[in-house]
C-alpha cells in the first residue's frame, strides 16, 4: 500500500518516489479578501504557485500572512475572490474528498481511542469498514503507534497524539496532505522528533504534502522546496529549491552548509518575525 523509497535515497537526489510526475496543485492568481464589518481585509495577493506530485512543499511566513487562508483554499474550504486552484487538473469548487488536513492541534475526540478517533474519518466518509481498519493499522504502525490502539487521548503525550492526527488525516489516502502549523504547540524536543518522523513517512510514502510553519529550521529540513510569504496581503516573495540528501539525519542536515545558506536567507527575508529555531 505504501510506496518505498527508491535506491541511492541517502545520496543528494530525491528518492525515485518523490521525483517530479506533473503539477499535483496548481494556484494561479489568487486573490482572498475578507469583509469586516465596514471594512474589506486583503488576505492573499497575487498568489502564483505549483506544487508537483510527490514533493514536499513548505511555505514560511510571518503571522498575519494568510499562509492558513493558503491552505485552505487548496482544501476547498474558502473560496478565493480571484484566481483558480486545480488539484489533478480538476478545479477546487468546494470541499476536497482527495484532501487531507492536519491542524495545528490534534483536535480528537476524548471518548474515543486513538484507533476509533482514526476510524472517525472512514464512518465520516462512508468508507468500507473492513479496509479502514486494516488502513488504520498499518498507519499505526507506520507512524510507531502499535500498541497504543486502545489508548485514549488522555493517556497520550501531545507528540502522540499528533501522529494519530497525522493517522487520521491519511485514512483515505489522499492526493495532497496538508498541515497547518500542525508542531507549533509541541516542547521544543518533542517538535523535533516529530519533523524527523514525518520527514521519514514522507520518503517512505511518497505523497504530497503542503506544510505551513513559522519554523525556519522546520520549513527547510522537512521540504524538497521552500517558498517565503511576505506580510499581509500574503504574496510569494521568494522560493528555494532545497538540495540536500534525500534521506537526512537531522543533526547533520543542521550543520550542512547548504542548509545554513538557505535558513539564513529565509530568516534575511522574514526579517525580525523569524523565530530563532
Amino acid at each position: 500500500m505504501f510506496a518505498k523509497t527508491g535506491e541511492g535515497a541517502g545520496s543528494g537526489a530525491e528518492p525515485a518516489a518523490h521525483r517530479p510526475g506533473g503539477p499535483m496543485v496548481e494556484i494561479r492568481g489568487v486573490d482572498v479578501a475578507f469583509r469586516t464589518g465596514d471594512r474589506t481585509v486583503q488576505a492573499l495577493s497575487s498568489i502564483e504557485l505549483t506544487v508537483e506530485r510527490g514533493e514536499f512543499l513548505s511555505i514560511a511566513g510571518p503571522s498575519g500572512c494568510g499562509k492558513s487562508t493558503l491552505l485552505r483554499v487548496v482544501a476547498g474550504l474558502t473560496s478565493p475572490t480571484a484566481g483558480e486552484v486545480a488539484l489533478r487538473g480538476s478545479p477546487v469548487l468546494g470541499p476536497r474528498r482527495d484532501v487531507g488536513f492536519v491542524f495545528q492541534r490534534a483536535a480528537l475526540l476524548d471518548w474515543r481511542t486513538a484507533r476509533g478517533n482514526i476510524l472517525f474519518q472512514a464512518e465520516m466518509r462512508g468508507l468500507p469498514k473492513a479496509w479502514a481498519r486494516k488502513r488504520a493499522d498499518e498507519l499505526m504502525e507506520l507512524t510507531g503507534l502499535t500498541g497504543f490502539e486502545k489508548a485514549m487521548p488522555f493517556e497520550l503525550s501531545g507528540g502522540m497524539q499528533q501522529r494519530v492526527s497525522l493517522c487520521r488525516a491519511l485514512l483515505h489516502e489522499p492526493d495532497v496532505l496538508l498541515m497547518d502549523e500542525p508542531f507549533g504547540a509541541l516542547d521544543a524536543l518533542t517538535r523535533e522528533n516529530m519533523n524527523i518522523e514525518l520527514r521519514r513517512i514522507w520518503e517512505r510514502t511518497g505523497m504530497t504534502v503542503v506544510l505551513v510553519t513559522h519554523s525556519v529550521a522546520e520549513a527547510v529540513y522537512l521540504a524538497s522546496r521552500t517558498v517565503v510569504m511576505g506580510p499581509r496581503p500574503g504574496r510569494v516573495i521568494e522560493e528555494f529549491p532545497v538540495e540536500l540528501p534525500g534521506h537526512r539525519d537531522y543533526e547533520r542536515t543542521l550543520k550542512n552548509a547548504e542548509f545554513q545558506r538557505i535558513t539564513s536567507r529565509v530568516r534575511e527575508l522574514l526579517g525580525s518575525t523569524a523565530p530563532a529555531d
